[in-house]
């Protein structure tokens, strides 16, 4: 094989920066944010400072994107995302994923109460009687409320 051959299968297996920004549909400056924070840890420089990316990369950032997406912060992202994603710590990885749901389901829950609370409040408004004026309904509602209305 002659060297530029080799170069170009050595090069096949890392890319830049571009590349990895193209490949995962993020900006580089999001890539950068994502090293800076510590969660995208398999960076490699070349002497004139540019980064090298292994191809594992994109997975690695496709893994932190469906994490955010799914409620995690970047703090809990890196502390179950291990240096090598083959080499995952499942028992701290299960109490995250675990917590995480408990955490969903308590915002449920707060959710379900504050969305009873506003259409109870729609109903309550809704129901001004015919003769009431607007002013007069709001001070209606307030009083229903335990609101004191100053006037």
């Amino acid at each position: 094989m002659t060297r530029v051959g080799k170069d170009k299968q050595a090069r096949g297996k890392t890319m830049k920066i571009g590349e990895l920004a193209k490949r995962s549909g993020l900006a580089a400056s999001t890539i950068r944010f994502y090293e800076a924070k510590g969660l995208l840890k398999v960076v490699s420089r070349q002497s004139n400072g540019y980064r090298d990316y292994p191809l594992q990369a994109v997975a690695i950032l496709s893994i932190i994107i469906d994490a955010q997406q799914a409620g995690f912060s970047l703090d809990e992202i890196r502390q179950v995302l291990p240096e090598d994603i083959s080499a995952w710590r499942h028992d701290e990885l299960m109490v995250a994923l675990k917590k995480k749901i408990n955490d969903i389901e308590s915002l449920e829950v707060r959710l379900a109460q504050n969305k009873a609370h506003l259409l109870s409040l729609i109903q309550l408004i809704d129901a001004k009687p015919e003769a009431l004026d607007c002013k007069d309904n709001a001070a209606r509602v307030m009083d229903s409320l335990g609101i004191a209305n100053k006037n």
